[in-house]
């Protein structure tokens, strides 16, 4: 049987505050990608071309909810974290937890399919704006 891999707590409070930059940057380029796609709908009117541009915005949608929920399951461990640290003061320097394996794993699958969505947005953008 494996044992849990343990961590301190400021090293999990590191990972969250860069998942919360991460998300922050994301959230901006989403945000530049829907306007540019607003663009690119009022220049292009050609059928293929707006199907794109909804293919394209669906996905940004998504991503962007997508995007919200690991945002939200961060602040939730990082709320929990302070609420045991708040409880605990004396020993939390002297305690370790357990490593938050399973919102390493959604953040890390988000940014795979964030960057894949983005290599083909940036195609489309290249070849219609």
């Amino acid at each position: 049987m494996e044992k849990t891999k343990r961590k301190r707590l400021a090293d999990l409070h590191i990972e969250h505050q860069l998942w919360t930059m991460e998300a922050n940057f994301f959230a901006d380029e989403l945000k530049i990608y829907q306007h540019w796609l607003a663009e690119i709908a009022a220049k292009n009117t050609h059928a293929e071309v707006l199907e794109q541009v909804e293919h394209f915005h669906q996905q940004l949608i998504a991503h962007k909810d997508l995007l919200e929920l690991r945002n939200n399951e961060v602040k939730a461990h990082e709320k929990w974290l302070a609420n045991y640290a708040e409880a605990h003061p004396v020993a939390i320097d002297h305690r370790s937890f357990a490593d938050h394996t399973t919102l390493r794993d959604h953040m890390e699958a988000f940014k795979k399919s964030y960057f894949d969505l983005k290599a083909a947005f940036r195609r489309f953008v290249d070849v219609w704006m």
